[in-house]
């Protein structure tokens, strides 16, 4: 099952049209999708080169012909921010401009709507050595190994030689990002730049903490320091109702958190809900993630992977990424219970298909609560889908913990925006 969620995001395919009958065919589909593509690896490294090893071939890194205006001027990430494109600006249903990503994260910072009490640790220098037993060292950094690779480059295990912890690192080529281009008008770059501004918001305890981010302006790597998560979240034999719920409630936990701050993580599913030693969840990956104000959670942008994909995501049109990200879990709920996905086909235009119009299949002897929550949160129609609210409600879910608590975090941003709705009505 692994292998299938490494299909690829929605975007390396293209939109899908919206169907009449059938889900029309992706525009680079040969009718039968190959299983090579069903099984898309990174575009980052078609072979596989890239992640291994501190230092890949840099011939392709290292041409003159590269654009070199992420390094221009003192700020190098100036451009994520004071873009000229036009192209960033998306219209409305009222024909207004919506601001970017980046914008609004900025003006969050700005007004004080950020969770963490300890700023994220930026650095400026990257320092390479080794340790006394040979081992190489990034800073403070030891390198133990690779543990995984993401969708934009390596995840590697370090241990820091200032308070003897283990650390998961993301590892990234920044030229060579400047070149996937990942929409019109944006790269892999702004995208793992966005993750950063994200994370730099958020604290909740499941969530993934991000700890330090080291970009030296005259380096070609990236860094991103992460807590260490010591499990993942593997289904193919179905985890059972008590273990299922207890995770269930954790993500639902950290789910609410981002869309109470208007974050939608985009890409919900077992490969990216890491477990902790003593059983809890974190969410991780933030790379496809996107952040929106005023309660506006339209998006076109397509998600993450395809067998958790909405079926309005399916179909080339605006959709609800509160909604999408509720699909994705309880596409994620179903693996856990049953080791296998919902909807899948031979093909990708099989799965979307499947997706769109197959009804969902609920065992016989499933007990009767858990095939109501999961047929709520597997509603083709978005706008009668159950809310994350109500799943955390939901008799399944509650058993005998209760309904999942609201996390009241520090910048309170989700409360503030009840109460300014509540004032409204008054």
């Amino acid at each position: 099952m692994a292998d299938l969620t490494d299909m690829g995001c929605c975007s390396c395919f293209g939109f899908l049209r919206k169907p009449r009958v059938s889900v029309s065919r992706p525009r680079d589909a040969d009718g039968i999708l190959s299983e090579d593509l069903l099984n898309h690896k990174s575009a980052e490294d078609p072979d596989g080169s890239f992640y291994t090893g501190d230092d890949p071939d840099r011939s392709f890194y290292d041409r003159d012909d590269l654009d070199r205006s992420f390094y221009n001027g003192d700020d190098p990430d100036r451009s994520f921010y004071d873009g000229d494109d036009p192209d960033h600006l998306y219209g409305s249903d009222d024909g207004q401009p919506r601001k970017r990503s980046e914008d609004i994260i900025l003006s969050r910072a700005q007004n004080g709507f950020a969770c963490r009490e300890s700023l994220v640790k930026e650095t400026k220098k990257v320092f390479r050595s080794e340790d006394e037993n040979g081992s190489k060292m990034v800073n403070q950094y030891v390198h133990l190994g690779k543990i995984g690779s993401g969708s934009y480059g390596k995840v590697v295990l370090y241990r820091s030689m200032k308070d003897g912890k283990l650390y998961a690192v993301k590892v990234l080529n920044k030229s060579y990002m400047m070149k996937v281009r990942v929409v019109r008008s944006e790269t892999a770059m702004t995208d793992v730049l966005r993750e950063v501004s994200i994370m730099k918001m958020l604290d909740h305890p499941n969530i993934v903490n991000l700890i330090e981010v080291i970009d030296d302006p005259n380096a070609d790597k990236f860094y991103m320091v992460l807590e260490y998560v010591e499990g993942k979240m593997v289904c193919d034999n179905g985890l059972g109702e008590a273990t299922s719920r207890n995770y269930l409630r954790d993500i639902i936990s950290g789910v609410m958190y981002l869309h109470s701050h208007n974050i939608i993580h985009g890409d919900i599913k077992p490969d990216n809900l890491l477990v902790t030693s003593t059983g809890s969840v974190k969410i991780g990956d933030f790379s496809v993630s996107q952040i929106f104000e005023d309660d506006d959670d339209l998006l076109w942008r397509s998600p993450g992977t395809p067998v958790f994909t909405a079926p309005e995501c399916c179909q080339g049109s605006a959709y609800h990424g509160r909604a999408a990200d509720t699909w994705a879990v309880g596409v994620t709920l179903y693996c856990m219970i049953t080791g296998h996905y919902p909807f899948l086909g031979d093909t990708l235009q099989e799965t979307y298909d499947k997706i769109v119009n197959d009804p969902v299949q609920i065992p016989d002897n499933m007990n009767p609560q858990l095939a109501d929550l999961l047929e709520r949160l597997l509603c083709k129609d978005p706008a009668n889908r159950i809310t994350l609210q109500a799943v955390g409600e939901h008799p399944w879910v509650a058993g005998d913990q209760g309904p999942v608590v609201e996390y009241f975090c520090r910048c309170g941003f989700g409360r503030r925006k009840r109460d300014d709705l509540k004032g409204e009505v008054q």
